[in-house]
């Protein structure tokens, strides 16, 4: 009884210090003018600089050139299984492009830097990434 008391002892310990060890997610701050909810693109390819020139809680459908130097999308979602992930379509160079991505701070790319010259076509929101 005693050695089965010192195991299951040691087995916890071991468990509190696998758990303790484990990195936690901190969520970014909100990038300026994305509020939280928000899908939003910024006309940057080195983050959230500048305002934003796209926002919104809903789908969006349509075109949206991005500047010269690319722009950024930033998932700052807010947690609800089901709904919390974006399919980002976009096409450059005449080939169509996609990529889902997680909701702010992750676990998983929660922003995406796109290329000069693309064409954003879309921003849907969705369930857990599986691509």
């Amino acid at each position: 009884m005693h050695q089965r008391l010192a195991a299951t002892a040691a087995m916890s310990a071991a468990l509190v210090a696998v758990l303790a060890g484990a990195p936690t997610a901190s969520a970014e701050p909100s990038p300026p003018g994305c509020p939280s909810g928000n899908v939003c693109v910024f006309d940057s390819n080195v983050g959230t600089v500048g305002p934003a020139v796209i926002k919104t809680t809903g789908n969006r459908r349509g075109s949206h050139q991005t500047s010269i130097v690319g722009s950024t999308i930033f998932n700052n979602g807010t947690r609800q299984p089901g709904h919390d992930h974006i399919r980002a379509t976009w096409v450059l160079n005449g080939r169509l492009y996609d990529r889902c991505l997680h909701v702010n701070p992750g676990p998983g790319d929660y922003k995406l830097i796109i290329g000069g010259h693309a064409t954003i076509t879309s921003l849907t929101w969705r369930g857990e990434c599986d691509f």
